[in-house]
């Protein structure tokens, strides 16, 4: 199956810039994959999602969307995709279901109705769909200003999800948001994306909603660093570790020696693994531990030994 995204040595400067926003980065997205783009403040990530959009013009390079050239077929291609700002774009003055209109109407959905009984039936049919999988059907008619930072999200994705778009672009969807109502957030996601099978696109700082993608691409000064799973990307660059100490240190120490394992102190005696299994060393060791910790590395940890490792 062909990439529902394909960008290939996309480039992007600005007018008066000495260097290139977007450096000549490739990637692809598969139909259906959740996808996470990654990097530090000013490492191309808006740029770049601006682009794929259509709300700004490349300087070179190729990219398609759902086999569309971006150039060529801007019109259509702004039919198939949907963008969740970081910070809610609606209209605080007009309830969920009124912003939810304007929004149909202007990608041309429907035709203009004075109100939400007066609508056609698949579009009523389709706001009360999506608000039933967010959980959110006795608030639809509400005022938006009456809304929580949660519930301006949820209905965001509602408004997006109106055009059936197939990549759905999340621009930092959780920034402000406490942790209970990000959790929730992600949880009705997920389910928006297994029933509607939209692809999704991501930007995040917070790299444990990154855990949960598919592929991860992480950039730094325009250039693609590390693109892969979360798996491939934490096993090729943090080793796993055990964290551990003794009352008898100095017994400790020489028996890591006899088992031939590289260690390093400081508050604690950190043991590399390597290619040892961590079951196995903890077993290996008769001192009497008074503190054991196996550290498996995070997304978090990769992502951040990446850009210090690629830092100019």
């Amino acid at each position: 199956m062909a990439p529902i995204i394909k960008v290939q040595d996309l480039v992007k400067r600005y007018k008066k810039a000495e260097r290139n926003a977007v450096d000549g980065i490739s990637f692809s997205v598969n139909q259906g994959e959740f996808f996470a783009f990654l990097g530090p403040n000013g490492a191309g990530k808006t740029t770049t999602i601006s682009i794929l959009t259509t709300t700004l013009s490349k300087t070179s390079g190729a990219v398609e969307i759902a086999g569309l050239d971006l150039k060529r077929d801007a019109s259509r291609v702004r039919s198939l995709v949907a963008i969740i700002f970081q910070k809610p774009s609606l209209d605080s003055n007009l309830t969920a279901e009124e912003n939810i209109r304007l929004h149909a109407i202007l990608y041309g959905l429907y035709p203009f109705r004075p109100a939400f009984s007066l609508m056609p039936e698949g579009y009523r049919r389709r706001v009360l769909e999506l608000a039933e999988i967010l959980g959110i059907e006795d608030q639809v008619f509400r005022p938006v200003k009456t809304f929580s930072g949660g519930m301006k999200r949820k209905m965001e994705i509602i408004r997006s999800l109106m055009h059936r778009p197939k990549v759905l672009f999340l621009d930092e969807p959780t920034e402000g948001l406490d942790p209970m109502s990000r959790r929730s957030l992600w949880e009705y996601l997920q389910k928006v994306r297994g029933e509607q099978e939209t692809t999704f696109f991501l930007t995040t700082h917070y790299l444990e909603e990154a855990e949960q993608a598919d592929r991860v691409c992480i950039i730094r000064e325009g250039q693609v660093i590390a693109l892969g799973t979360p798996e491939e990307i934490k096993n090729s660059i943090v080793e796993e570790y055990l964290l551990i100490d003794a009352e008898d240190r100095n017994e400790l120490r020489r028996e890591l020696h006899r088992l031939g394992l590289t260690f390093v102190e400081s508050e604690h005696i950190r043991v590399d693994l390597g290619e040892k299994r961590a079951q196995a060393v903890i077993q290996s060791i008769e001192t009497p531990l008074t503190v054991l910790r196996i550290h498996n590395p995070t997304l978090e940890d990769a992502y951040l030994e990446i850009i210090q490792e690629n830092a100019s």
